[in-house]
């Protein structure tokens, strides 16, 4: 907030026509205590001034200033406005008038008023980053580049708004100006976090290697968890698989409460073949926070390949589903743990539950495609074969590249004695296979919806 105006309303209130020189002596009073802080008794000074002189300026404005330096948002909005009714032109008014309105949640209104404050005073950086962080909150990120360009201009060393900026060439894709600020801001101030977002910026324009250079010199500057795990997932993302597994185990270690390093730690064990601790650091990640839909895929791949830890993920996998049992893929997981995990030496497995779970994820979800192929998959185990073949159908119709399901509407038709339908599907999985392409694609973008939704999540923002 600018208060830089306050200088002169000792003066202006010893000039102005007021005739009792005990409310001055009040007022610049109330002033100093204003700047020592002594907030409760600046506004009782001034709520006996502001019944003395209601039409006085600088009254209103410190009252409001007041009421809003202890949180008191709701009140100093009459003041703050009464101020700006009777002063229009004065630019730092708008801006503590439109602050005011930013911390009640009136965007729309407070960005009114920083634009005035920039048409009464074009040329101030103050009003230029005001408006130009306005924007920001409210999603126009186009409109808060020019005013955030502007004062950048104004002022070439301002590092907050030089980074604000940076991040809105970032999002409007103008990579090369967002490249060009860091640099320069670089060279006035090199710290952590510009090196982190200038790896962001190669990572978007496809320089992988610059990318992870710059991610690894923030890491080293500045070991925080966010560093850290933006450094280890450049590497995930691109397949440097020993490093990023390195890299996340030391920073899992530092940071034993991060759930998000846990996942990540559990996906490049799980992307490097080493699936019993994949498993175990996955486990960890759901005892983190246990209603975070986030580890639970991985958790469920690694687990395929990786049975022998069934009762800890079959416990995870029910709490999974009683904490959210409107969740198809939560009851489609513990559908799978609870088969995966005991078919092999349990020959009592309740099959019926596991339809239940199935049946109810599909009822949630009909469009989930790997639990109509499960489906399928339950029904020919029990030969089951005219059951069998909507639920394969189904599930190649919701998603074409699932090659088991080819596989096995193959193996049911040629049970229902229809061997030309069955030698099509047979073609079609074995084209698939062929291509190992698709598995792969498929873990690559896995893999890229948890880092990014890791990083963008609220739990991750600074």
């Amino acid at each position: 907030m600018s208060l830089a105006f306050l200088a002169c309303l000792i003066a202006e209130a010893a000039d102005g026509p007021r005739q009792n020189r005990d409310l001055d002596r009040e007022f610049q009073a109330a002033v100093a205590q204003y700047h020592s802080g002594h907030y409760p008794e600046a506004a009782s000074k001034l709520e006996n001034l502001v019944r003395e002189a209601p039409e006085s300026f600088e009254v209103q404005e410190l009252l409001g200033l007041v009421y809003s330096a202890q949180s008191q948002d709701a009140r100093a909005t009459q003041h703050l406005q009464k101020a700006v009714h009777l002063k229009p032109n004065s630019a730092p008014a708008r801006t503590n008038l439109a602050a005011n309105l930013a911390r009640l949640g009136k965007l729309d209104l407070a960005t009114e008023q920083f634009k005035k404050a920039v048409e009464l005073d074009p040329r101030n950086f103050d009003t230029n980053h005001n408006l130009g962080e306005a924007y920001v909150r409210s999603g126009k990120i186009a409109d808060a580049a020019s005013f955030l360009e502007k004062a950048q201009q104004i002022n070439p060393s301002a590092y907050d708004n030089g980074y604000d900026l940076s991040l809105a060439y970032i999002q409007t894709g103008r990579l090369a100006d967002a490249r060009q600020l860091i640099q320069d801001l670089l060279k006035r101030k090199n710290t952590a976090e510009l090196h982190n977002l200038l790896g962001e910026v190669e990572e978007k324009d496809g320089k992988f290697v610059a990318a992870e250079n710059e991610y690894e010199t923030a890491a080293h500057m500045e070991p925080s968890e966010s560093n850290l795990f933006d450094w280890g997932s450049e590497l995930l993302l691109h397949r440097t698989l020993g490093p990023a597994v390195e890299v996340f185990q030391q920073a899992a270690e530092r940071y034993p409460a991060s759930q998000r390093l846990a996942i990540g730690l559990g996906v490049a064990l799980y992307a490097r073949g080493n699936y019993d601790d994949a498993v175990k650091s996955l486990l960890r990640a759901t005892d983190l926070n246990p209603a975070d839909p986030g580890c639970y895929l991985f958790l469920s791949k690694a687990y395929d390949s990786s049975p022998g830890q069934a009762g800890d993920v079959i416990q995870r996998f029910r709490r999974f589903a009683e904490l959210q049992p409107s969740n198809a893929r939560a009851l489609y997981y513990y559908a799978m743990s609870l088969w995966k995990g005991k078919r092999a030496q349990d020959p009592d497995l309740d099959l019926h539950q596991i339809e239940s779970l199935l049946s109810k994820s599909l009822a949630i979800d009909p469009k989930l495609a790997e639990a109509h192929l499960q489906l399928g998959n339950l029904y020919s185990d029990q030969n089951k074969y005219a059951q069998a073949i909507p639920e394969y159908t189904r599930a190649l119709e919701l998603s074409s590249d699932l090659a088991d399901a080819y596989y096995r509407l193959g193996q049911a038709y040629v049970r229902t004695g229809d061997r030309d339908r069955a030698q099509q599907q047979f073609q079609v999985y074995q084209r698939l296979r062929e291509q190992h392409l698709a598995d792969l694609d498929k873990q690559r973008a896995e893999i890229r919806q948890f880092v990014y939704s890791a990083k963008d999540s609220p739990s991750a923002k600074p």
